[in-house]
């Protein structure tokens, strides 16, 4: 005779059939998370080696200077004393790429959130004109500029000021400053605004007692990255400072390694570089959440 399965039978195969398919599909998911892992720590690792060697570098006695031990097997702070040498200007380099950087930042930020505000409160004839000028602006190469600007610049007078090094610097932040808050305030909704219009705020109140604090992790964002990116450039400072004006980074360039010696160019570099790193690292999250606040809109 030949057995016949029951219905009892067919729904213990069902029942078993996912308990028998989860175990499979945790193994998969832990097999991708080790991927990611991986490539995440192999990312991490490619960007922050050179720093690290750099580091390791500033502290590494002078006769040991190509070791190549993880670790200085000397160590030594005297290189960061060489580096504040008055004649390598190191010093002044810093102080000046600090008042241009901050104050670029200062004015980027109020010329570019009330311009982000009118893109996108308004639209009028010739918007999508003006905002493809910006993003055409912000594609220019520095080195395209740096002699025109210099001849300009020469012919007012202005020639290795520090307004002649800060303007440029104004035009290269700016189209970053109105596309990072442009792409928040379209995705506000207006009727907060509206809201606070009847209660009896003018739009400029409105404005800057609703809108702007909503935009805070935006403004944020917009503020380190053009902080940075104006403390890292290179082209034109090379070409539009001179000594009383000179740049950190223009400052960083001279210091040639047979002349000065390479361990202390690498001091003056992770003295530059480091407390960057540190500050990104330190509000990535804030950096992350301003550049993803407008893609989800209200």
């Amino acid at each position: 005779m030949t057995a016949t399965a029951g219905p009892s039978t067919g729904l213990a195969a069902r029942a078993a059939a996912p308990s028998a398919v989860r175990p499979a599909r945790r193994r998969l998911r832990r097999i991708a998370s080790l991927r990611t892992g991986a490539q995440a720590a192999a990312i991490v690792l490619w960007c922050l080696l050179p720093v690290y060697w750099l580091v390791v570098s500033a502290f590494r006695d002078p006769r040991t200077t190509f070791e190549l031990t993880p670790l200085p097997t000397r160590p030594t702070l005297a290189n960061f004393a060489a580096a504040f040498d008055p004649t390598d200007l190191l010093l002044r380099g810093v102080a000046n790429s600090a008042m241009i950087s901050g104050g670029v930042t200062l004015v980027s930020l109020v010329i570019g959130a009330t311009a982000a505000y009118g893109l996108a409160r308004w639209t009028f004839r010739g918007r999508d004109l003006l905002l493809g000028a910006l993003l055409a602006a912000s594609m220019l190469p520095g080195a395209s500029l740096a002699t025109p600007l210099y001849g300009v610049w020469a012919a007012l007078g202005w020639s290795y000021s520090y307004q002649a090094i800060a303007l440029p610097y104004l035009a290269l932040t700016l189209p970053l400053t109105v596309f990072t808050l442009q792409s928040f305030f379209q995705g506000l909704p207006w009727e907060l605004e509206d809201a606070a219009r009847v209660d009896g705020c003018t739009r400029r109140q409105a404005f800057l007692h609703v809108i702007l604090p909503l935009a805070a992790p935006s403004v944020f964002t917009a503020a380190i990255l053009s902080f940075l990116a104006t403390w890292n450039e290179y082209v034109l400072a090379t070409v539009l400072t001179g000594d009383r004006t000179i740049t950190v980074t223009v400052v960083i360039g001279n210091f040639a390694s047979d002349i000065t010696g390479y361990t202390v160019t690498m001091a003056a570099g992770a003295i530059v570089t480091v407390p960057l790193i540190v500050l990104v690292l330190l509000f990535q999250r804030r950096i992350v959440s301003g550049l993803t606040a407008g893609a989800v809109r209200a």
